[in-house]
């Protein structure tokens, strides 16, 4: 959650939000993507990052990245984060 406001000048990163800003995706990493056709079940795919698909600095529903096993989705939790969402996971 951002808090901006008068006392407020600098926006803090949440962890909810890491998997939004492309700089936070390097190739290697371990990451937890949703693909395309699970994006209404929110079922994640775990893999590591082999490109990063996204040019945009950041991305509203998260990076898009292809994985090593070729599969390509958006990134929702990156190296074991923990997730408040209760998403199943396919590994």
């Amino acid at each position: 959650m951002e808090k901006l406001g008068p006392h407020y000048h600098t926006p803090f990163i949440t962890k909810a939000k890491m998997g939004k800003q492309r700089s936070r995706i390097k190739a290697g990493l371990k990451v937890a993507i949703v693909q395309k056709q699970h994006q209404r079940s929110g079922t994640l795919t775990a893999g590591i990052v082999k490109d990063i698909l996204t040019n945009a600095p950041s991305h509203p529903h998260g990076v898009k990245v292809r994985l090593e096993s070729g599969e390509v989705g958006r990134v929702k939790n990156i190296d074991g984060e923990d997730s408040s969402d209760s998403h199943q996971q396919r590994f």
